[in-house]
């Protein structure tokens, strides 16, 4: 654990306002209340020791693996896997969203809510977001279009920042009529086509329109994801939480767009000035470098959230996609590839190490532990569950907000 006990990312102050944090949320989301009797029942029959993060974790664990064997099979998302792992990964994306579903319904029925499971699902999460996405590139071939792949992943990633965006500058997370479930249930669609079609599939001229059958989801995806930046845009018509209308911590509502803005861009830089074609030629591991770095500026943005502190703009990830960029500067004196796998190790490190350590750091000053609750026969008697989840509908109507937190 000594990894984890280097420098303290968060001071004391930070510790004591993440204490006194409390958790809001709004939705209108359509799915979440058709799923609720599924979720009611599922929690219903997970033993009282399993700890809620224990149960997150273990849902990230199986999206990433099933996704990973999509990229294994297919890392230029070109190729075609065996119609086997898109079910798999149809089964991995269900698991991921029932057990992300739940982790707050067990929480409640063990008494061990806590905001460090508000911040632990987000972080899950956005990892999560980048394999969820991925694994729906390949699983329509869309590799065979790599601009449109590779704005539909950075699109993903941006649209789940700029989510905890508008709740830093308004203290509440707000999800819409179309959000998260619905796209994670359209993806498990997707891949349940290219299971019993084949990913051949989407790679047939529509009749009428006289285009791929992958080009009109990503369009149907790119509209969606218009629709949420027409919602997000109001954030900034309305002044925010802070005072004289700033974010949480009392900063310009306007600033958390520096740190990601140092992810997006040299991404995109990157991937059209590389003279081998490094994106082009393993566009899967692109998107996984690039996406560990987006998931680690948007767990910093979470933690800013709850600490109500400032977001420091420097990250030591950017060293990742700064390898990248000086080895173009020198003309590539090491081959692109290479330096595309070492950029992507970095930055694997890099985010579990910041993300234990918090982990850590928060579990010492809320003398709990992450992946232990007390004994059953310690906890609190089992209620209705059903009860339960009609009191917090807030948190309980988006899967991927539901977390050990106490709704306030």
């Amino acid at each position: 654990m000594q990894f984890f006990r280097e420098k303290k990312i968060l001071n004391a102050a930070q510790l004591k306002r993440l204490s006194e944090h409390k958790y809001s949320c709004t939705s209108d989301s359509i799915l979440d209340a058709l799923l609720q009797p599924w979720w009611c029942w599922l929690v219903s029959k997970t033993p009282l020791w399993l700890a809620p993060n224990l149960i997150t974790i273990l849902g990230l664990i199986v999206n990433i693996i099933t996704t990973l064997i999509l990229v294994w099979y297919s890392p230029d998302a070109q190729q075609e896997p065996p119609r086997w792992s898109f079910a798999l990964c149809a089964l991995g994306v269900f698991i991921y969203q029932s057990l992300d579903a739940i982790d707050g319904k067990q929480a409640r029925r063990t008494g061990s809510q806590s905001p460090l499971g508000e911040l632990f699902d987000h972080g899950c999460d956005s990892i999560s977001t980048v394999f969820i996405a991925l694994g729906a590139c390949i699983a329509v071939k869309l590799g065979e279009y790599p601009t449109w792949m590779f704005f539909q992943c950075i699109c993903a990633m941006t649209l789940f920042y700029c989510a905890h965006w508008q709740a830093y500058v308004t203290g509440t997370l707000k999800m819409g009529r179309i959000d998260v479930t619905e796209a994670q249930y359209s993806i498990i669609a997707i891949h349940l086509v290219s299971a019993t079609l084949g990913p051949g599939f989407w790679s047939t001229q529509m009749p009428a329109l006289g285009a791929p059958w992958c080009l009109l989801m990503s369009s149907m995806c790119y509209a969606a994801q218009f629709l949420f930046v027409i919602n997000f845009s109001s954030t900034f018509r309305v002044r925010g939480c802070g005072k004289n209308g700033s974010t949480v911590a009392g900063t310009s509502i306007l600033s958390p767009v520096i740190p990601f803005s140092l992810v997006v861009v040299p991404a995109f830089i990157i991937f059209q000035k590389s003279e081998s074609q490094v994106y082009e030629n393993h566009p899967a591991l692109y998107i996984m470098a690039f996406g560990m770095v987006a998931a680690k500026v948007t767990n910093r943005l979470v933690v800013a959230h709850m600490t109500k502190s400032e977001m420091e703009y420097y990250d030591w990830s950017l060293l990742g996609p700064s390898m990248l960029f000086l080895n173009q500067y020198f003309n590539n004196a090491i081959p692109e590839y290479y330096v595309l796998w070492l950029c992507t190790i970095w930055v694997c490190i890099d985010l579990v190490r910041y993300c234990g350590q918090i982990c850590l750091e928060i579990c010492d000053h809320l003398k709990i532990q992450l992946f232990r609750i007390s004994p059953p026969s310690a906890a609190p008697p089992d209620r209705n569950v059903t009860s339960d989840s009609e009191k917090s509908d807030a948190e309980d109507s988006a899967p991927l907000l539901n977390n050990n937190t106490s709704v306030s």
